[in-house]
């Protein structure tokens, strides 16, 4: 027994013993290590720059749409509109969509989210082309026709059809096209719901990808009923993407939406502008508030103009009152005929008025390249429609102008807005004499657009039931203030055809939008 002690102390002594050198060993490393460290010469700010330089261009350097992964066919439709590389949203989300995941896409206003999901349905199109592929919807019927448009001019050389379901259009026509069989459908909810209830053999049960574009404005309460509808009749298999420049953060909303696995690809802030926007204030008293609009469009007559106003009547009046002193304004809102209101927008578009007065109807998802600057003369109620108005100026790298006029009422709803985008906007430069020089024109301006409104709405009658022959002439004042001629009816018999129309009572959760 005191053999064996002995002989377990003496292995005690030598492990002990190995430990002891093996740390002795490792300091010796470590010192050596230190001072070649020292030794070696640090590097010098010549080539420090450089490295910098070098993972800047890295950064900086174009990402083409090939190798994203997209096809020859659709790269070539890119380089004929243009698109010469992939945007951030682009470049984030596609190879996401391309390998059939469901995507959330937040990207500040005019960034190409359009393409990031239209690329990948046609590339899947080009190799299995199927009706009814697509669903793609949209909150306003004005974005929903740009969508299409957009499909139309990435797939015309690979034959994809296109239909679009927007309310305020004769429902038989869309039918007929329908009856086509298009690969890809795009439309507000409350059409595409009229059309699975009324178009006898249209369905979406083979529906493969659900397209959500301005998708918090989709998924709030205003399309509820709608949104749920579609969602019962597609198929739970299927490859969903939501798109918005202001992303909703409820998640209760997110999953109505059914998404399975989304993959979140976040290019700005929530609720970010672009950078090459100038935002400026202006605080002006409400009894004066028309005067420094029109002063404001004198100053910046040169420019193409969106002024964004609360309600219809408000931007009817405001589109008189700048074309009775002179301006080249037209009105867009939701009380005026789908052809009518294409038609102003039209125009717009195509430079015969460089002034559009707008309700919030035309401050989603717009692409209007021309637009200068954008006037908010109401402060907008819902801080997140400030950054999608603003949006409409400043597009894919431009610059741009935004103003917004604060009146004493509107500092709490001003003060939202700040803290929202989280920047301070700067006060825009005016003297209060020089826009007071106008009082007196803009003043009998206002009392002759009252007049005029008057009459228009006298000759229109009242009532519910909308005529639909109506071949007021294009000169007509009223035609172009865009007020919809009703006539008296039954009132149960005007809401039915109000209905079948796209809009009414109903149709303002997105039948009438």
């Amino acid at each position: 027994m005191v053999h064996f002690l002995k002989k377990l102390h003496l292995c005690f002594i030598f492990l002990a013993a190995a430990r002891h050198i093996e740390e002795k060993m490792s300091d010796t490393e470590s010192d050596r290590s230190d001072d070649n460290q020292r030794k070696r010469p640090p590097p010098s700010p010549k080539n420090k720059r450089a490295t910098e330089e070098d993972d800047k261009e890295a950064e900086d350097k174009p990402v083409t749409f090939a190798s994203l992964g997209v096809c020859k066919e659709l790269c070539t439709a890119c380089e004929q509109m243009k698109w010469s590389a992939a945007s951030p949203i682009q470049v984030q989300s596609i190879p996401h969509a391309l390998r059939g995941k469901d995507v959330i896409g937040l990207a500040q206003t005019g960034s190409g989210k359009t393409g990031a999901f239209a690329l990948p349905v046609l590339q899947d199109l080009l190799g299995k082309p199927q009706a009814f592929h697509t669903l793609v919807l949209s909150p306003t019927r004005e974005l929903a026709s740009q969508i299409a448009e957009q499909f139309e001019s990435l797939g015309k050389d690979i034959g994809v059809k296109c239909a679009v379901l927007v309310g305020g259009m004769d429902m038989t026509s869309q039918s007929l096209q329908i009856g086509k069989r298009p690969h890809i459908l795009v439309g507000t909810p409350g059409r595409v719901v009229d059309h699975l209830e009324n178009t006898k053999g249209f369905s979406l049960r083979q529906l493969k990808v659900l397209i959500l574009d301005e998708a918090d404005r989709l998924l709030n309460l205003d399309f509820e009923e709608e949104i749920d509808t579609i969602l019962k009749v597609i198929p739970r298999e299927r490859r969903t993407q939501l798109f918005s420049a202001t992303m909703t953060s409820k998640v209760n909303k997110l999953q109505r939406a059914c998404l399975r696995d989304p993959v979140k690809v976040e290019v700005a802030s929530k609720y970010s502008t672009v950078k090459s926007l100038k935002q400026n204030y202006l605080f002006v008293p409400a009894k004066h508030k028309e005067c420094y609009a029109c002063y404001l469009l004198n100053e910046l007559s040169a420019s193409t103009i969106m002024m964004f106003t609360r309600t219809c009547e408000q931007t009817r009046k405001l589109a008189l009152v700048a074309r009775n002193l002179g301006f080249s304004a037209i009105p867009i809102h939701g009380q005026m005929s789908q052809p009518k209101r294409q038609g102003a927008l039209n125009k717009f578009k195509a430079g015969e008025r460089n002034i559009l007065v707008a309700t919030d109807v035309a401050s989603r998802g717009l692409d209007i390249p021309s637009v200068d600057v954008v006037i908010n003369f109401d402060v907008p109620m819902n801080s997140k429609d400030y950054v999608h108005r603003v949006g409409r100026t400043a597009r894919a790298g431009r610059s741009g102008l935004a103003i917004t006029l604060v009146t004493q009422y509107d500092v709490e709803l001003y003060q939202k807005i700040e803290r929202l985008i989280e920047k301070r906007l700067e006060k825009y430069p005016v003297e209060e004499e020089q826009c007071l020089v106008m009082l007196e024109r803009v003043n009998e301006a206002q009392r002759i657009a009252a007049s005029q409104m008057r009459d228009a709405d006298a000759k229109k009658g009242g009532g519910f039931k909308r005529i639909r022959n109506d071949d007021v002439g294009e000169d007509d004042l009223s035609a172009i203030m865009g007020r919809k001629k009703y006539a008296f009816g039954d009132e149960k018999k005007g809401m039915k055809k109000t209905k079948q129309s796209g809009g009414g009572a109903k149709g303002y959760k997105g039948r009438g939008r």
